[in-house]
C-alpha cells in the first residue's frame, strides 16, 4: 500500500474549517500535533487574508543583522575609488570624521520643509529630540511616512519597531511604512532628498556648524522663496498650516478589558512571578496588557495593537500578525 501523501496547504485548510464548523481550539490543535499559539496564528492569519493566508511564507530573511544602510556603504565605494591604497581603517576613520546623518522632516501635503538637522548617528535618543521639538512648534500629525532604516524602524526588533517609532505611537501618530525598495511611495520626500543634496552637499561643508547652517539656509529659501511646480508655483510657506493637535507628553496607557497589566524590564522582558518572558528591547519601560483569551494561552497588547501570544510552556512572545506591515500603506 503506498504511503499517502500529505500537504501542508491542505492540513491547514482541513484543520481551519474544522474550527469554522464549530470544533474548539485545544482539541483541534492536539489531534493535529500543534501548539495553541501555532493554531491562533493559522486561524488569524485566515481571517486576515483568507485562503492566501494558509500558505507557505517565505522563509528568507527579514533583516540582515549587520548589513549596512546604502548611503554608507555608497560613500565608502567612493572613498575606495578615490584612494585605492586605503585599507579598512583609514577609510573608517575619514567617514567617522566626515559624514553627516539628515534628518528631514516635511509636510506631505504643502511639501513644507519643517526641519532638516545634521546628526552624526542614526541612534533614536538623537531623533527623539528632533521630533520633540518640531511637534512642540508645529503640533502633532496624524500620521508619519517613512522608510524602514534606522532610526524611524529596528531590523531587529518586534514588527520592526523602534524607540522612536514606539513613541510615536504614545502620542497617537499612525506609522506609515513603504515597502522595502520603493522609494517611489514617499516621492515627495525623496524628490526634496534631491534638490537637498544638490544644493548643500556638493562638496560638503567642512564641518558639522558649517554644514548646519547651509541646511538652515537652504530651508529658508525651499520654504519661503522657491516656487514648487508641484504647487502650480507657489511656495511651501504659502500652502502650510500647523497641525491643531498640541503636543503634551503622552499619559500612561490604561487596558480595562484585559486581566492585568505590566510594565517591560530594560532587557526587553515581560516578568510575571519567575517567568521572563522575551518580547523587544524597543518596549523598554512600557506598559503592556495581557489577556488570557483561552486557558494558559495570553495575548499580549501594547495601546490597541495586540502584539502575540505565550503559553505555560514558551518564554517569549509568539508574533501576531504585523499591523505596521508596509504592504498597508
Amino acid at each position: 500500500m503506498p504511503w499517502k501523501e500529505c500537504r501542508p496547504m491542505d492540513e491547514r485548510l482541513r484543520f481551519v474549517a474544522r474550527l469554522l464548523e464549530g470544533e474548539k481550539m485545544a482539541p483541534m490543535c492536539r489531534e493535529f500535533g500543534i501548539s495553541r499559539v501555532t493554531g491562533y496564528k493559522i486561524f488569524e492569519r485566515y481571517k486576515e487574508c483568507g485562503l492566501d493566508g494558509l500558505n507557505d511564507r517565505s522563509r528568507r530573511p527579514y533583516r540582515q543583522a549587520n548589513k549596512l544602510p546604502f548611503q554608507i556603504e555608497r560613500c565608502i565605494l567612493g572613498l575606495k575609488r578615490e584612494y585605492p591604497s586605503w585599507g579598512a581603517p583609514k577609510i573608517r576613520d575619514k567617514l567617522i570624521r566626515q559624514y553627516c546623518y539628515p534628518l528631514t522632516i516635511t509636510d506631505y501635503r504643502s511639501r513644507y520643509l519643517l526641519a532638516c538637522e545634521g546628526l552624526t548617528c542614526t541612534k533614536s535618543d538623537f531623533a527623539v529630540s528632533v521630533f520633540e521639538r518640531v511637534f512642540k512648534e508645529f503640533g502633532l500629525p496624524a500620521a508619519i511616512r517613512t522608510d524602514n532604516g534606522v532610526p524611524f524602524a529596528s531590523p531587529h526588533a518586534l514588527f520592526g519597531l523602534s524607540k522612536l517609532s514606539v513613541w510615536w505611537l504614545r502620542l497617537g501618530i499612525r506609522i506609515e511604512r513603504i515597502k522595502p525598495g520603493h522609494p517611489q511611495q514617499n516621492g515627495r520626500h525623496e524628490r526634496m532628498h534631491l534638490t537637498l543634496k544638490r544644493e548643500t552637499t556638493k562638496p560638503a561643508a567642512f564641518n558639522f556648524l558649517q554644514q548646519q547652517e547651509r541646511f538652515e539656509r537652504f530651508m529658508a529659501i525651499y520654504n519661503n522663496e522657491r516656487p514648487h511646480q508641484g504647487l502650480a508655483g507657489a511656495c511651501p510657506g504659502d500652502l502650510y498650516t500647523p497641525s491643531a493637535r498640541v503636543y503634551e507628553p503622552p499619559l500612561e496607557p490604561e487596558y480595562p478589558f484585559h486581566d492585568r497589566t505590566v510594565r517591560v524590564t530594560r532587557c526587553g522582558r515581560i516578568c510575571i512571578g519567575k517567568r521572563k518572558i522575551n518580547l523587544s528591547q524597543v518596549f523598554a519601560g512600557q506598559i503592556l496588557g495581557l489577556r488570557e483569551v483561552d486557558d494558559e494561552i495570553w495575548l499580549v497588547s501594547f495601546l490597541d495593537y495586540d502584539l502575540g501570544y505565550f503559553d505555560k510552556n514558551e518564554n517569549r512572545v509568539e508574533p501576531a500578525n504585523n499591523p505596521f506591515a508596509p504592504e498597508k500603506v
